[in-house]
């Protein structure tokens, strides 16, 4: 057998996938995120283990661990865990959604060096500017860190013992080489920072290390079972998905959105704000679009009106015209294709027949804009999206893939009941790690259900589009 864990923002998923890739079995454990001020967004990272603990005791009883062959992580990106010479934490980790950064981002940015290394915008959520913040508010703390982790990077240590990444999680830093996959000395020491202070690198499906014995006896699994590199989450969705290839693409509606296309090779493109990463596999690259809020923006609605979002899709009925009520989901910010962390979100043109409805109906219409965003940019880059394969918890709804599909205007396929994102993804690569195998096991799973563009409605979402991009600048004008 082979785990995958994913540690998302919400929760940590562990999988057991047999030598068929079979699912034997899998586990949750919830995480909260805490928002001491606005804007700011942090996990302690001691909770990440507690969340570890749990999923692996769980999967324990259900299934003996003592035949996992390999293990392989997953995780959100862009986390900040600073840990000091005897790997402390030193304080709660910064995560990927947090704006604090957003002055220290604009600086690190206008060095030309940034893009033209890392390929990428130096965005506010990215790890480099939280160090400079840090420097800046805290700098007791910078001056104590020893050694500056990614999320499942600190997993990882608990784990083995061993401060290691790989290409794809360290591409979201602002500190890669993307093109040669390495840490970058200059842009290091433009932060304050130097190469001693960042793990060791090795690809994702490769062994970062083996299982340390205390942990391996606690829940039944073998000493020095090896631990892939794994991926950041987004590329090891796409590994979940057989998303390896050029022409291949998937639509991810979790806590953000993304747009998820693998590249031909390393083509940045900065000036778009789409993101160019490393992908999991060696020699492989991908570009996505990324919303700060997909399903957050459900859940939010979902909570100001005293329902579950479930229950609020779940009675639309068949795709209806765009509705005259608009909202734009920048609750924290937005990356593609504005960079832009100070906007804030807006629910306009209400009347008084804007019922329950009409309004989650705007909801979902805006955050399928936001991603029509995401696709406009990407073909500014030169990829362009001829269907997608639907992961997320957004995904379960038929009115929101219906509704995406018609306002990208492209199929939007949905795999057979099962998972197959980040934590199944990194299964795979635990088990490319262990046993030897390459990307050929990285198969696209069976397809349930397509949802075809609504060819008498397109026009009408296309006209809503435009009115939504308006609307943006106008709420640019008041933030």
């Amino acid at each position: 057998m082979f785990l995958g864990l994913d540690l998302g923002t919400s929760g940590l998923k562990g999988v057991l996938i047999d030598e068929r890739q079979q699912v034997v079995a899998e586990a949750l454990a919830p995480l909260s995120v805490a928002r001491p001020h606005p804007g700011w967004s942090e996990q302690t990272p001691a909770d990440w283990i507690a969340a570890a603990e749990m999923v692996l005791a769980v999967l324990a009883e259900k299934v003996p661990l003592d035949g996992v062959a390999g293990i392989g992580l997953s995780g959100q990106m862009h986390g900040a865990v600073l840990l000091d010479a005897d790997h402390r934490v030193l304080r709660p980790a910064i995560l990927w959604n947090d704006t604090r950064a957003s002055a220290e981002a604009a600086a690190l940015d206008d060095d030309p060096n940034f893009r033209a290394i890392t390929g990428n915008i130096v965005f506010p959520g990215f790890t480099a500017p939280k160090l400079r913040w840090v420097k800046a508010h805290e700098p007791a703390i910078f001056d104590a860190v020893a050694l500056v982790l990614l999320p499942k990077d600190y997993l990882r240590l608990w784990l083995t013992g061993e401060a290691v990444s790989e290409p794809s999680d360290a591409a979201g830093t602002s500190w890669l080489d993307t093109g040669a996959r390495t840490w970058s000395e200059p842009l290091l020491a433009a932060t304050g920072l130097d190469r001693s202070q960042m793990p060791a690198l090795v690809e994702g499906s490769a062994v970062s290390g083996g299982l340390r014995d205390g942990v391996a006896d606690r829940f039944g699994l073998r000493r020095g079972t090896p631990v892939a590199g794994g991926a950041g989450d987004n590329a090891a969705a796409a590994v979940g998905m057989g998303v390896i290839r050029p022409g291949e693409a998937f639509l991810s509606l979790g806590t953000s959105g993304v747009l998820f296309a693998p590249s031909p090779g390393y083509r940045p493109a900065p000036e778009t704000a789409v993101h160019s990463f490393c992908h999991a596999l060696p020699g492989t690259w991908h570009q996505m679009g990324v919303i700060l809020a997909a399903t957050d923006a459900l859940n939010w609605y979902a909570a100001l009106v005293g329902e579950d979002a479930a229950t609020l899709t779940a009675g639309l009925g068949p795709l209806e015209p765009p509705g005259r009520a608009m909202f734009l989901p920048y609750l924290g910010g937005e990356r593609t294709p504005h960079n832009d962390a100070a906007v804030r979100g807006a629910l306009v043109g209400l009347a008084h027949e804007t019922d329950r409805a009409a309004a989650t109906r705007a909801v979902l219409e805006g955050v399928a804009y936001a991603v029509a965003d995401c696709r406009d940019a990407l073909a500014r880059t030169g990829t362009r999206l001829e269907r997608a394969i639907a992961v997320g918890g957004g995904g379960r709804s038929d009115y929101w893939l219906k509704l995406m599909a018609t306002v990208l205007a492209i199929p939007i396929d949905r795999p057979v009941a099962g998972d197959f994102g980040a934590a199944f993804g990194a299964a795979r690569l635990a088990m490319m790690a262990a046993t030897g195998a390459g990307a050929e096991i990285a198969t696209p799973p069976t397809i349930a259900d397509t949802f075809h563009p609504d060819n008498a409605l397109e026009d009408a979402f296309a006209a809503a589009h435009r009115r939504y991009q308006s609307l943006y600048l106008a709420l640019k004008g008041l933030t």
